[in-house]
């Protein structure tokens, strides 16, 4: 072969085995789970991480070995720590084994003593955050369609978060990822909705499909509003968004359809937290707005 050929010849990556390759595809794992639950691309990820898009997708591969420099960007790009990175998503946190671990030693007398006082002090929470209502899911599912009718239904305010945050930071959504990237919008979301919160007792709150990959905002979220979860097909999704006029999700990315299927697939176990569901799928707004105002009056009285 001669040289010339030679530098063709694709050069094959040979594959990594023993505890070296089981590392590089639970990493490889990871990345994808970590990716798709914040709504990114593989090349919006590459950016923020300051790597080519190339070497992010061997990673996300398993076929791509990584410093513990790149690490930490990659880390810092997804929103997590270099911990939470290896971290298995079945693992307990600390705080929940301890109370885990003290509810065990506890005698059956004492314990049901525990639990009356945990309802006692927190019933007027309880009540208190039945008082707000928040949609939650992603663009197209018909959050703002039956946020604002329910909310004229109940005499209450209603809210979009995302407006709201356009409002706090005078500028457009797009912008300010374009300028803060994924970390710097969420801790602005964060700020935002903490303050909605604290000026509003009752309102009915339309809330960003991403906001369930930041863990403290989302935990801060379910413990002030009830939550509904509105849900569609992939497809649905898609069409309603493109039917407002925005193409957005199209413009420059063949693989939109799955990369919307990874999202949902990814987020779908931390939607499930949501107090209620409710899915929207091949039906009307008509029916869906009846099916909501009927899950609300039965869970709010």
């Amino acid at each position: 072969m001669s040289m010339k050929a030679a530098l063709k010849t694709p050069r094959l990556r040979r594959p990594v085995g023993g505890p070296d390759g089981e590392v590089l595809r639970f990493l490889a794992k990871r990345l994808r789970e970590l990716r798709s639950r914040r709504g990114m691309t593989r090349k919006m990820a590459a950016r923020d991480a300051g790597v080519s898009e190339r070497h992010f997708a061997e990673l996300e591969t398993g076929d791509g070995n990584v410093s513990i420099v790149l690490l930490r960007r990659i880390a810092a790009a997804l929103g997590v720590s270099l911990e939470e990175l290896f971290s298995s998503e079945a693992e307990e946190s600390a705080e929940r084994q301890l109370v885990q671990r003290f509810l065990k030693r506890l005698p059956a007398a004492r314990l049901e003593e525990v639990i009356s006082r945990l309802r006692r002090e927190f019933d007027q929470e309880e009540k208190a955050r039945r008082t707000r209502i928040a949609l939650i899911g992603l663009r197209g599912a018909g959050k703002s369609t039956l946020g604002s009718r329910w909310s004229q239904e109940v005499n209450l305010p209603f809210i979009e978060l995302d407006r709201e945050i356009e409002k706090d930071t005078g500028m457009p959504l797009a912008e300010i990822f374009s300028l803060y990237g994924q970390g710097g919008y969420r801790a602005i979301e964060k700020r935002t909705l903490e303050r909605v919160l604290g000026e509003n007792d009752r309102l009915v709150l339309s809330v960003g499909g991403g906001v369930v990959s930041e863990k403290e905002t989302f935990d801060y979220l379910l413990s002030h509003c009830y939550t509904v979860w509105i849900k569609a097909q992939p497809e649905e999704h898609m069409s309603r968004v493109m039917a407002q006029g925005d193409f957005r999700a199209m413009k420059g990315n063949h693989q939109a359809m799955d990369d919307l299927r990874r999202i949902l697939e990814a987020r779908e176990p931390l939607y499930r937290r949501a107090d209620t569901c409710l899915d929207t799928s091949g039906v009307s707004v008509e029916e869906s707005f009846s099916r909501l105002k009927a899950a609300l009056q039965e869970n709010l009285q």
